[in-house]
């Protein structure tokens, strides 16, 4: 139950009502892993300028689609704040260690997965965007993202995926890959970036993975089989599943 104490977390649902998308689960993973008492509202895709925009301005002038994003979040105080890394900073700020545990956000693997995700995003648009629209979106969201891509790529969303989608685009990320999974692998004391302790960089990597498999299920074997080393992958995913709550 929602009451003014709990911080509010604004997150697009799939057709299944579960979080889905990159910069969303970078938001959750942090709420959890501080034990922050929030809630979920959901927001669809036309939803979200209508909601935000009474009490943010736009991140980039309309009407780009990216002038409102999710994740946002309000504050007990009544502050609202977009955009997962600036939301990360701001709970750094508000739910200190010790009494929380810290996100670590000056870990150099941050810095690393931080500076590599945007492009390897751009070459995979043509397996996320699909995906999105075929196997993630409900139908109120769904016509929305539709069309806003296609305008947005000139493309549909079929030729999208058949001229940029498929396992074909994951051998265009091999050596993206090859250097988180060196990162992973600088250490063998646990399962994350920094062997045995969590940091945000785990939250943002798992994110991507995640995201990746609900787009494109079918492809996520192929996925991990290119990072050169699947089953480190797959033990950061299982080392984040005590955060990955998203039914709250």
């Amino acid at each position: 139950m929602a009451n003014q104490d709990q911080i509010t977390f604004f997150d697009i649902p799939s057709k299944d009502g579960r979080t889905w998308s990159l910069n969303p689960w970078k938001t959750r993973f942090a709420l959890n892993y501080k034990a922050l008492p929030y809630h979920t509202q959901w927001l669809e895709y036309p939803d979200i300028r209508p909601t935000l925009s009474l009490h943010l301005p736009p991140a980039e002038p309309e009407p780009s689609t990216s002038a409102y994003t999710i994740p946002s979040i309000r504050f007990p105080d009544g502050t609202y704040l977009m955009d997962s890394k600036k939301i990360a900073l701001a709970l750094e700020d508000r739910y200190p260690a010790p009494q929380y545990p810290s996100l670590h956000l000056d870990s150099p693997a941050l810095a690393k997965l931080e500076s590599i995700i945007p492009g390897m995003m751009n070459k995979l648009v043509g397996v996320f965007v699909p995906g999105a629209v075929k196997n993630i979106l409900g139908p109120k969201s769904q016509p929305y993202f539709r069309s806003t891509r296609e305008e947005a790529f000139g493309m549909s969303i079929d030729e999208l995926q058949k001229t940029q989608g498929g396992v074909q685009a994951y051998e265009k990320l091999r050596e993206e890959l090859s250097q988180v999974t060196a990162l992973l692998k600088q250490t063998t004391a646990g399962p994350f970036f920094e062997g045995d302790k969590v940091t945000y960089a785990d939250f943002v990597w798992a994110g991507f993975l995640l995201f990746m498999q609900s787009a494109y299920p079918e492809g996520f074997d192929t996925l991990l089989e290119v990072t050169g080393d699947k089953e480190a992958h797959e033990r950061l995913l299982e080392g984040v599943k005590p955060w990955a709550r998203d039914d709250i």
